[in-house]
């Protein structure tokens, strides 16, 4: 399996600790690797939880335990898995899952239902119970470490650690936010992207933290894909803790809502655009906008068309101009779209439009553009005001190793 890091990597920033989170991370030893593969967060008594889970049908047990106890609104600490998916394995999967819980639970002394789990990696293995309460064990007697060291623990096929922080004042008093998110491949969630994890000290009702999320989560993790399929295990949680010292958030009215509302939008988007950036295979980033849709769904849709593409992915893979794939990619959207208004530009340069190539098309700025390791494409339907923006990478060899050989 080809480890080296992508061409569109970016450096891990410098995170903050977050007052009221402490993580750990050990050695489980799900797969035969030298590293660290669980994570173990523990959260302060009152810590507020949100989040978003995968729209699969066949979500893993990891998915269906949160699902469950999202609603009450509280979590006292987040276990993460790397190298087993625990997804499709039944009645063991879900015993793995009652074992974790129980367990972190007892040693915390609260209730299970406030202990939040996921896991990542090969589908079909039930998650070995005696690995997973060694690793506990570990975690439990280990130092408190540093964020890098937890983007490095949950991470599979990665190939660089990923993480963000944003700011907001709310009443006179600064607030921080920090992420760290891992995946690569099987992306396409319409919902979260892989395993993502916010950590704020603002006071905030679980309620609004939920609706913000919903919010930020609509404008980025679902407007991204590698490679368009939807994993059984993804999942974004936020978890605040309320030791910033503000008045707390439990409207968007309250003064400070809109600002941290904007803080957690960025820092969802920063996430969102480093998972694309290490795309499996990748060695381009593209954004894909499109306007003049009939509404921002339907424009929304007609993008996704245009980034799921494997002709699309590979033309620019190849840096070969090819336009007219996304005019193919436009009409099998299923979306309202007339040939004869269609405009499509990539980068600065106009390619096309009212149906036709521009008068006088020179390809040269536009080879020039895919060269770049960063790639726009733009899309305007001239039938309303309907617009949206995706995120997607290219499609090289890189891929395919990566799949072929993914158990290894």
């Amino acid at each position: 399996m080809n480890t080296s890091t992508s061409p569109l990597a970016r450096p891990f920033p410098e995170l903050p600790a977050i007052d009221g989170a402490l993580p750990r991370v050990a050695r489980a030893r799900y797969k035969a690797w030298d590293r660290a593969d669980l994570t173990l967060i523990t959260l302060d008594a009152g810590t507020a939880v949100a989040g978003v889970t995968t729209q699969s049908k066949c979500p893993s047990p990891e998915v269906e335990w949160c699902r469950a106890h999202l609603p009450a609104g509280h979590a006292r600490a987040l276990v993460v898995s790397a190298g087993n998916a625990n997804a499709f394995t039944g009645h063991r999967g879900r015993a793995a899952v009652d074992a974790i819980t129980t367990k972190i639970a007892s040693h915390l002394g609260c209730p299970a239902k406030e202990i939040f789990v996921s896991a990542t990696g090969v589908i079909g293995v039930p998650l070995p119970i005696d690995k997973a309460e060694a690793g506990l064990e570990l975690a439990f007697s280990a130092d408190p470490c540093g964020w890098a060291d937890v983007a490095a623990a949950i991470s599979t096929t990665d190939t660089f650690p990923k993480g963000a922080v944003t700011q907001a004042v709310i009443g006179g008093r600064t607030v921080t936010l920090v992420g760290v998110i891992k995946g690569s491949g099987m992306i396409a969630p319409d919902m979260a992207t892989m395993l993502g994890y916010i950590f704020t000290d603002a006071a905030i009702a679980p309620g609004l933290l939920q609706e913000m999320l919903s919010a930020a989560n609509k404008a980025s993790f679902s407007c991204i894909t590698v490679d368009s399929d939807t994993s059984t295990s993804d999942t974004v949680l936020a978890f605040a803790t309320g030791k910033a010292g503000n008045a707390p958030l439990s409207t968007k009215d309250d003064a400070g809502a809109d600002a941290f509302q904007a803080a957690l939008a960025d820092l969802c988007r920063q996430l969102a655009h480093l998972v694309v950036r290490d795309g499996e295979g990748a060695s381009k980033f593209i954004e894909i906008s499109v306007d003049g849709a009939v509404s921002d769904a339907s424009a929304h849709r007609i993008a996704m068309s245009i980034a799921n593409s494997p002709l699309v992915k590979t033309a620019i893979a190849g840096e070969d101009a090819n336009w007219g794939r996304v005019v193919m990619a436009v009409g099998k959207a299923g979306e309202p779209a007339e040939r004869d208004l269609l405009a499509i530009r990539f980068g600065v340069t106009q390619v096309a439009e009212a149906g036709l190539p521009v008068d006088g098309y020179d390809e040269t700025p536009v080879a020039a553009h895919l060269k770049g390791e960063d790639i726009s494409i733009g899309v305007s339907l001239g039938l309303g005001n309907g617009r949206a923006t995706v995120w997607t990478c290219d499609l090289t060899h890189g891929y395919i190793s990566i799949n072929a050989d993914y158990r290894s």
